[in-house]
Order: structure tokens, then sequence, then C-alpha cells
């Protein structure tokens, strides 16, 4: 059984103010993106897809930098993240085991995070997990809405949460694992029948629990990795945050 990473890298970030892809913006002197390959690599999986989309000559001149082989796919067109994981269909559809999906400009997921969520991933025989956190403010996430048995009932969006699910400070974080071939048989099934046209990610852990699949949610040790950029602002805040907390790219 082999697992494998596919990192979502195709986002322009138009408020990053800046020409390159959002994913290459840095911290601590490193893109954001080598943060999240080295976090990946520190957890003992070395088979990783970057999904490329704005300025892929960018991601491409990039990784032909490292010294190890990464995998890249292009999305054409930014159609959200269901459909930026369709295009690493292929790269799924070699690999038997589990793969984990995370955003490439989150760069405070760690290596202990991801080794952790894929034990309790596999120990509970789940089809997919959810790396989820608790935040202190958690408006504009998702919500983590467990079970009884603490298994994930569902993801629900901040706006279409009611007045009870507002108040759990648990959020997804947009990284996941999942069983490769249990993804392959809903990937498909997700449609662009909301109001931007887009096929999101979390649609297909709904329809795995519709299926009658266990998912799982594992909560990372630390709320910093739900963190992202989307301008100059938050970009310099990330920066603030890791040298006030020590963080290192590996």
């Amino acid at each position: 059984m082999s697992n494998c990473a596919v990192i979502l890298a195709g986002g322009e970030g138009k408020r990053m103010k800046s020409n390159k892809p959002k994913t290459l913006s840095p911290v601590l002197g490193k893109p954001m993106l080598l943060w999240v390959i080295s976090a990946v690599r520190g957890a003992g999986i070395d088979d990783l897809c970057v999904v490329k989309g704005f300025k892929k000559e960018d991601v491409e001149e990039f990784l032909s930098t490292l010294d190890f082989n990464v995998e890249s796919v292009f999305q054409a067109e930014r159609l959200g993240t269901g459909h930026a994981v369709m295009m690493a269909k292929e790269f799924l559809k070699a690999h038997d085991g589990n793969v984990v999906i995370l955003n490439g400009d989150a760069p405070f997921m760690t290596a202990e995070t991801i080794k952790n969520s894929l034990e309790q991933h596999t120990k509970s025989g789940c089809a997919a997990t959810v790396i989820s956190a608790r935040v202190d403010d958690p408006h504009g996430y998702g919500r983590i809405v467990r079970d009884t048995d603490g298994s994930l009932k569902a993801i629900v969006e901040h706006k279409d949460a009611d007045e009870e699910t507002l108040k759990i400070d648990e959020v997804n974080s947009g990284g996941y694992w999942f069983d490769c071939q249990k993804l392959l048989s809903v990937l498909d099934r997700i449609k662009s029948d909301n109001a931007a046209g887009e096929y999101y990610l979390p649609d297909a852990i709904e329809l795995l629990l519709k299926d009658g699949q266990k998912v799982g949610a594992y909560t990372a040790e630390c709320s910093d990795a739900v963190l992202g950029a989307n301008d100059p602002a938050q970009l310099e805040e990330l920066n603030q945050i890791a040298v006030k907390k020590g963080y290192e790219c590996k």
C-alpha cells in the first residue's frame, strides 16, 4: 500500500498584489508551497503531486530547483478544490493506499499533524478523515459537526450554519486524508450546481457519508494549521507568527 499527497497550488491570489502564484509567496524567505511539501516529506510521504494553475511555469521552475522529484498536473480553469483534485485523477489511480490533500498556502500544517491524522485514519478504517482545528474565532470557516460516537456527521459552511452550529469552534482546515479508491468512487459525482459554478472537495465527504462510508475528523495539535494568506497583510501576519513561535521550514 502506497500513501501519497496532492497539494493544491493553482491559485492566483489576486489580492496578494503580486505577479506570481499565491503559493510561491514567502514566509521567512521560503515559498509557502515549500513549507507544505517539507511537512509532507517530514511525515514520511515522498510521492507528491502538485496541482498548478495560474502562471504554471513559475511553479514548474520552483519544483525544478528541488533535489527530489515532485509530479505536477495542470488545472487550466480554476473551478474549485474538487476540480483541482480531478486533474490529479491519473496520479490517484496509480495508488492503492491513502492520499493526503492539502492547500499549498497553509504553511503551518505540520509533519506531526499529517502523521498523526494518518494514524487515526487508518486505525479507524475511515474512507476519509478531515483535518480540523479548534480556533478562537471560527467566523468564515466550515464547522465540523460530529456524531455522538465522535465520527464526522457533516461539514457545514459558515453561510449555511444555523445558530447552534455557529457556536462550534472546531473548523475544517482544508486538509483531508482519503482512501484513494474511495475518493475516486465519488470524485466524478461532485457537481457544480452552486452560485459559483465550482466543484468543491468537501462535497466528496458528503457523498461518502451518503454512501454509508465512515468519515472521521482529526483535530490538529495547533490551530495555526488552518492559517493561510489572501493578501499582503495576512502574509505579513504569517511571517510574524513564524518568527514569534519559532516555526521553521525544514
